[in-house]
Formats: structure tokens, sequence, C-alpha cells
């Protein structure tokens, strides 16, 4: 399919669950810009078998890397897609070299047109409502969302899974699916996304241990939780404004416009924003994100470059600072990240670095590594959209290409746990503690780059569970969840 212009299109930065523990085929990623069909002329409904055979939606896909893939030297001339029993399988075969060179980590994937819209929107999704991470052979909740089945059933941050069954006479340990399968043995053990799908969780917590019975239902994610998403913390007398940002879609952006009109009420210049479980979005929201924290940028600063492969540089564009009547001017901003932290997220904080200095910290560990993007080619007739590594994205400064996290380019940087045992906005949870000890201008023992969680009670990492193998679209945009 032949695009002539990226302009005036939806971008969409985003890494999904690979990027905080996956592997293995069917993963995610990318910053995408949502184009629509070049064609004028409606498909058939429905559309001929034909136009819809394998064969044809792997033509289609390799048409749209050919032409738009950021790392072109990386892919065959020619792969022959029959030995392919899936769109999937074959983007995966093209793009193995790319991937072994860590610079396309299952970013580059065929998606629902619909679902993705759907998302993006609303945040609509269906599950459970939880976000799940492991830790050696336990498997714990790291966070709940609002009107979803696990909060309702009691089930929130801090729970520990200890089994999980269809019904309580085969509940199997999580102890032993992980030691026969892995953690990938979790997924398959939760079930299909499809709503009304039931599991029993043998469950402990505060309230003890027991069984709990549980259906997946549809649901809207808030972006910013209504329970802990805006805060205004009194810190020794000091006011910070904490903003747990879950991920980037367009219901965030009102909320953000009335968390800093509070802020900016308040004459708050202290900022935490909590990026720990963000795996990313929109790059308008994320935009907006940067204008509310640039009060004191002027509209000759850069906010962020985009930059194509060489056969479309005339798709380069630079994104300069719009401060808006709610924007602060922040003195210290400190970003909670953990290695579920990517792309749009990244962009935001890679954005200040030029602007804020040793002013701008990472808290908690190592960011996932995300400095590229997609851009997303529709086959209409098929739901199909391809989203496909097309661009890399660098700040002012022209720093870029941090595949290994961003603890070696932020010039503060302070460690801190995931403090599961505490909500998400206590103060006294350990990330958040060190964010406000790093506005207080208190020391701290910086991230080692290479270890993505640190200052755990048991030294062993805590990551999210990878994707399931038919993972929706709100999977592979919000680490962890089901």
């Amino acid at each position: 399919m032949r695009k002539k212009s990226l302009k005036n299109l939806v971008i969409i930065l985003a890494a999904g669950a690979t990027a905080c523990g996956g592997g293995g085929g069917g993963g995610s990623g990318g910053g995408t810009v949502v184009v629509p069909p070049t064609s004028t002329t409606p498909p058939p409904s429905p559309p001929p078998s034909s136009a819809c055979s394998l064969r044809n939606r792997q033509d289609f896909a390799f048409s749209v890397l050919n032409e738009w893939y950021l790392f072109p030297e990386t892919l065959p001339a020619s792969l022959d897609p029959s030995p392919y029993t899936s769109v999937d399988a074959y983007i995966d075969a093209l793009t193995a070299t790319a991937r072994s060179q860590g610079r396309d980590r299952y970013f580059t994937y065929i998606t629902s047109i619909a679902q993705e819209n759907a998302f993006f929107s609303s945040g609509a999704t269906a599950g459970f409502g939880v976000r799940f991470a492991y830790q050696g052979n336990r498997l714990f909740v790291i966070e709940t969302f609002e009107n979803a089945p696990a909060l309702t059933a009691g089930i929130d941050r801090g729970t520990e899974i200890l089994a999980i069954g269809t019904s309580e006479s085969n509940l199997v340990p999580v102890s032993d699916i992980i030691a026969a399968q892995g953690s990938a043995g979790i997924s398959s053990a939760l079930g299909p996304n499809t709503v009304g799908t039931t599991r029993v969780l043998r469950i402990t917590n505060a309230g003890g241990t027991r069984n709990v019975t549980i259906a997946k239902a549809d649901y809207n994610i808030d972006p910013l939780s209504s329970r802990y998403g805006v805060k205004v913390i009194d810190d020794g007398g000091r006011k910070v404004g904490y903003i747990n940002m879950r991920t980037f879609i367009s219901t965030a952006d009102n909320q953000l416009r009335t968390a800093f009109a509070d802020f900016r009420a308040q004459g708050i210049t202290n900022i935490v924003i909590d990026f720990r479980y963000n795996g990313g979005g929109l790059v308008s929201t994320a935009e907006l994100m940067g204008d509310l924290l640039g009060a004191n940028r002027s509209a000759s600063d850069v906010f962020s470059v985009t930059r194509f492969r060489a056969s479309k540089a005339s798709d380069n564009s630079t994104r300069r600072f719009a401060p808006q009547p709610q924007s602060v001017a922040p003195v210290k901003v400190a970003f909670i990240t953990t290695n579920a932290t990517a792309s749009a997220s990244e962009l935001v904080m890679n954005s200040f670095i030029p602007y804020l200095g040793v002013d701008a910290a990472l808290i908690g560990s190592n960011t996932y590594g995300k400095p590229v993007g997609q851009i997303a080619l529709d086959q209409a007739a098929c739901d199909d959209r391809i989203r496909v590594v097309a661009f890399a994205t660098e700040n002012s400064a022209g720093q870029a290409g941090y595949f290994s996290g961003l603890a070696n380019t932020m010039r503060t940087t302070c460690a801190a746990p995931d403090d599961i045992a505490r909500p998400l906005g206590d103060p006294a949870e350990a990330s958040l503690r060190s964010a406000l000890d790093f506005i207080a201008g208190r020391s701290c023992t910086p991230v080692i780059a290479g270890q993505t969680q640190q200052a755990d009670g048991q030294r062993t990492e805590r990551r999210v569970v990878p994707l399931p193998k038919a993972p929706n679209v709100a999977q592979r945009e919000v680490p962890g969840l089901f």
C-alpha cells in the first residue's frame, strides 16, 4: 500500500508487554502512525475470501515492511511466506535480524483495527482488570483497575496468587506452573481473552488466604486512577504534585489538564510523574504532558525530533513546545520507572533532559529502552493493521538510541524498589519516598543501567507477566495486563 504523507495522522508510541519480560513471538511495541486506507472505494461486504487469504495478508505485510521498515538493510531480499502458518509468524521471520540486534523486539506485528481504535479512544478492553508480575516462582498483583472484576472481588496491589484453576478441584500451585512452563505458563493458566472466561484463584493478602472465583468482563482502563492518579503531597511542608500515568490514551488529556491546573493554582513547581508500568500510547498525549510541564518553554524550544529511514526523510519532523493555560514551570521532576516503562513515557523523560539536567531524575529502576516507533498501515477489508517500526526519536540535544534504557542518559538516577506492600501514591511507598527525597535534595544510590530491579527484598527481579499467545490490544499496550 502506498501512502504519500504522514501529515495530520495520529502517532502512537507504545511498547506493550514484551517490554517487560516478553520474548518469543507475538510481542509488541512501537509508536504508531495510524494511516487510513489509501483507497477511496469501499471494500466489498463481505470481502471475497481471496482478498483476505493468508497469502494476500502476508504479501500486504511484506509490502509495508519493504517500504517503511526503519532497518531496511536487515530485511531479507525475499522470503517465501508459504512455510509460515500466520501473518505474525511471517513478520517475525522478516524482522529476525533486527531482533537479534536488539532493535526490534517484536515491535512489528499485525493487530485489529477495530480493537486498537477502541482502546486508544476509551481504554476499552476485556479481562480481569489486573496487572500481574512474577518473582522467582511467585505471582503478585501489582495493580488493579477500577470498575473491573478483580478489584470488585477484593483483589488489589500486593495480593499474591497461590494457585490457578478452572474450579476449586483442579487448582494448580503457581510454583508448579512456573516450574513446568516458565512465566508463559501463567498466561495459559489464566485463559483466553474472552468475556465470561472464569478462573478460580487461591489468593493471600491482608484479608487472609481464600479462593476467589472471577470472570473476565468488559471494562475501560482509566489512564489516571480515580484512587491515586493525581495527588498533592505535603512532604514536610513542601507541596509536591503527583501523577500516576498508566497509559497514554486520549481520555487522559482532560484529566491531565485538570491536574496541572490544580498544581498551577497551588503554585506547585515540584512534580513526581509515576511511569512505573507505563508502556506508552498516543504521542499527542505525551506531547500534551510535555506542554503542561513547559510553562517556561518558548515556542522555539524543541520537544522531540522524529526521523525516518533515508528514503522517507521527507516525513521527518520537529515538534516544539506549546505551553498551555494549565502549564507549570517545574523546578524538579522525578520520574518513577521500572523495566515496564517504555516508549512514549521514555519520550517525555528524554525530552526534558536538555532543559532540566540534574533536576530531572529517574527513580526506581532502569527503563525498557525503546527510542523507535511505528507507523500503522491498514488493510481495512480484513481488519488488519500492520504496525511496523519506521522511525526513531531524539531530544533537542540529539540524545537518542537508548535501547538499553535511560539510566545511562538521565543525569540523575536513584535506585528504589517497587514496594507492592504499599498502595500506589502512598508517600511511604519506597519508590515514591525516594522521589520525594530527591526533590528535597537528599542523596541516593544511583541506578545501575544493566540492572532492571534493585533493592528488592529477595534480591531477585520482579517482572510483569509476558504477553499471552493471542494478546488483545490493551495487553500489548499495558504491561502485565490480564
